[in-house]
């Protein structure tokens, strides 16, 4: 039988690792030889994952948030 500490453990282990590898994924995008992107859709990105990052951390903090789908 599995703790409610080992549950959280492993899920926010796995879930932080698809975090990273996504962002190093994104990353890859700034390759400006094989993409073509403005400052502007930079500056939404990166604005839309801080608002999400924030959000995340206010849940471990209670406090009631709502969420929504990022849209370039």
């Amino acid at each position: 039988m599995e703790t409610k500490r080992e549950k959280f453990v492993r899920l926010a282990e796995a879930r932080t690792n698809k975090i990273i590898d996504m962002l190093r994924l994104l990353g890859n995008c700034a390759n400006k030889a094989n993409y073509d992107y403005s400052d502007a859709d930079i500056q939404k990105i990166f604005g839309t994952l801080d608002k999400e990052l924030k959000i995340a951390k206010m849940k471990f903090n209670s406090t009631e948030v709502e969420e929504g789908k990022f849209k370039l």
